[in-house]
């Protein structure tokens, strides 16, 4: 399935299920939809090419940390630590995807520069980050802006996949390609205000 395809079929799967649970119509999905009601999006892994861009348009430098909320099966993790050599945090609430991420880690050998923690992105303590990745939806996104806000440094690069965070001007806008056009978005933490 290519990733437009996926990435309209994501869309359409959540609205309806918002919609019909919302509305008390039962659905043939509703008990796997309350299985993970607490998500604040579906697990869609990223193209490989995709964390390329993302993370060369963020620019982890040797030493920095990446953390990947909702880091899924670890991949932008590992390609953090084996093409910029940054060390990276993942966020996951899924158990599941926290144990595929880890054995993957282990396989590269990678689990002394990586961690994996289980539990909610919106609950996580994000003080280390040099560099944040996030791919989840606009309204995660906006729920997502406070604690990034609160939390991160000045100069640390946020990047986006597909979504933007409402309120933020992105620093820069890419294209995945010209066929899907899909976009990310990077931004950068404003210095503080004296």
């Amino acid at each position: 399935m290519d990733a437009q395809l996926q990435h309209r079929l994501r869309n359409s799967v959540l609205t309806l299920g918002v919609l019909t649970i919302a509305a008390g119509l039962p659905c043939a999905g509703q008990a796997r939809w309350e299985q993970y009601s607490q998500k604040i999006a579906p697990f869609v892994p990223s193209p490989q090419k995709v964390v390329d861009r993302m993370l060369d348009m963020a620019a982890p430098k040797p030493g920095e940390t990446v953390y990947d909320l909702g880091c899924g099966d670890g991949r932008v993790l590992i390609s953090a630590v084996q093409r910029f050599k940054a060390k990276a945090v993942g966020v996951e609430l899924d158990a599941r995807l926290v144990q595929r991420a880890t054995e993957r880690i282990t396989q590269a050998n990678l689990q002394d520069q990586v961690k994996v923690l289980q539990g909610d992105l919106l609950q996580a303590d994000l003080t280390g980050a040099d560099v944040v990745v996030i791919y989840l939806l606009t309204g995660s996104n906006e729920m997502l802006r406070p604690r990034l806000e609160k939390m991160l440094r000045p100069g640390t690069r946020v990047v986006s996949y597909s979504y933007k965070i409402p309120g933020w001007k992105p620093l820069r806008v890419d294209k995945t390609d010209e066929q899907h056009g899909h976009e990310i978005y990077l931004y950068e933490m404003p210095p503080t205000k004296q």
